[in-house]
C-alpha cells in the first residue's frame, strides 16, 4: 500500500489526536475566508483568563482588533511584533469603569491589566504529568496511551486541515490557498504544516519549502504574520 500524501495527513491527525489536539475540518468553522485567526476561541480563553479581574467584551474584542492590525503588507515586522507579544505579553490600557459595570462613570479608574495570549503558568506541571504519565505507560503494558492526557493547561488546541484561505489582493477574481494542515493555540495559527509523500520523486523537500516560504507567504501573508513555525 502506497503511503500517499493523504495517508501522511491521516497519520499526522492521528498522532496530534493522541496527544490532546482534536481535529476541525476548516470548513466547520464560522469565519470570513480571508481571516486566519478562530476569533471564537481566542475570545473564550481571554474571557476565562481574566474573568477575575473582570475583563469585558470590549476589551477582549480590543485585543482582538489589537491582533488583525498587524500588516501582512510588512510580514517580518508584523510577525516580530506578534512574537513578541506571544512571548512577553503586552499592557492592556483599561478605562474608567461605566454605568454598565454598576458604578458611575468617572468615580473609579481600573488598574491597567497585562495580558499573556497563552496560558504559561500551567505549562511546567502538564509536562511533568506527560513524563510521569509516559513512565507509567512504560512500566504497564496494558495501558492505553490514548488515556494519557498531555495537555492540562487553559489553552485551546485545534488542528485545521482543509482550510480554504482567500488572497487579499483577489477579491475580483477570487483565489483560494488552503494550506495542508495548521495546529492553532487560542485562535492563533502557530504552526503551518505541509505535507508531501516521500514515494513521489516528483514531489522533493525543497517544493514543499518553497510552498510555504514562497507561495503562500506571496498569496495568503495574513497567515504568517501570526506564525511562529512551518513544518514540512
Amino acid at each position: 500500500m502506497k503511503f500517499t500524501e493523504a495517508k501522511l495527513e491521516h497519520a499526522v491527525v492521528e498522532l496530534l489526536g493522541e496527544q490532546g489536539y482534536p481535529h476541525l475540518l476548516g470548513g466547520e468553522l464560522t469565519r470570513n475566508n480571508s481571516e486566519v485567526l478562530i476569533k471564537d476561541d481566542l475570545r473564550a480563553f481571554l474571557t476565562k483568563r481574566y474573568a477575575k479581574n473582570n475583563i469585558t467584551t470590549g476589551e477582549v474584542n480590543s485585543i482582538i482588533a489589537k491582533l488583525e492590525k498587524l500588516p501582512a503588507s510588512d510580514l517580518y515586522e508584523s510577525n516580530k511584533t506578534f512574537c513578541k507579544w506571544l512571548s512577553d505579553g503586552f499592557l492592556l490600557k483599561r478605562e474608567v469603569l461605566s454605568r454598565e459595570r454598576g458604578s458611575v462613570a468617572g468615580s473609579q479608574s481600573q488598574k491597567d491589566l497585562y495580558i499573556q495570549l497563552l496560558d504559561y503558568d500551567n505549562v511546567e506541571q502538564g509536562i511533568k504529568s506527560s513524563l510521569i504519565a509516559g513512565s507509567a505507560m512504560a512500566a504497564l503494558d496494558k495501558v492505553s496511551e490514548a488515556s494519557v492526557t498531555y495537555l492540562q493547561d487553559d489553552n485551546i488546541y485545534r488542528f485545521v486541515t482543509q482550510l480554504e484561505i482567500q488572497s487579499p489582493t483577489s477579491y475580483d477574481n477570487i483565489e483560494l490557498r488552503i494550506p495542508d494542515g495548521i495546529l492553532y493555540v487560542n485562535g492563533m495559527p502557530l504552526v503551518v504544516f505541509e505535507f508531501k509523500s516521500a514515494i513521489r520523486e516528483q514531489a522533493p523537500i525543497f517544493e514543499a519549502y518553497e510552498q510555504l516560504t514562497v507561495r503562500y507567504k506571496r498569496a495568503i501573508p495574513q497567515l504568517f504574520v501570526f506564525n511562529t513555525l512551518c513544518v514540512m
